[in-house]
């Protein structure tokens, strides 16, 4: 069997991703925002006082990453973290006035950009695709 990058669901998925991401921090930089600083406010919007662990689960991403970012997002004024109620060696991230307000226009960006490459697809496509692309993330969650 031969590789080929346009039939590899790992090459397309990553070069996909590195595409999506140049898309975004297109879109989210007038916002002073990076595309790893838009999907941690992602989770705090829906859900804040968080710990960096959780953060890390749920973004699937490694400690020194979410650490760095937690840093970068504080000395932006984006987060403050406090003491976390229940465990003393934990901090909880909440958002500053400032990260709210950048809630309607960053989604805004990522819609278009969602659009922008969704194009084309019906509805019925969209959906599937969608649907392909989580059932492969779990499958990796799994595997991995």
């Amino acid at each position: 069997m031969t590789f080929r990058k346009n039939t590899s669901a790992g090459f397309l998925a990553n070069h996909m991703a590195r595409l999506f991401a140049n898309a975004l921090h297109r879109k989210i930089a007038p916002l002073d925002l990076a595309p790893a600083q838009f999907m941690t406010l992602l989770e705090l919007w829906t859900e804040e006082g968080v710990t960096q662990r959780d953060l890390m689960t749920r973004l699937d991403v490694e400690q020194a990453t979410m650490a760095n970012t937690l840093s970068r997002m504080e000395r932006d004024g984006l987060i403050t973290r406090k003491p976390h109620p229940e465990d003393r060696r934990a901090q909880s991230v909440w958002l500053t006035q400032k990260a709210r307000a950048l809630e309607k226009p960053a989604k805004e960006a990522a819609m278009a950009v969602n659009a922008s490459a969704l194009q084309g697809l019906s509805p019925e496509e969209v959906a599937q695709f969608l649907q392909m692309m989580n059932r492969v993330a779990a499958n990796l969650r799994k595997s991995g």
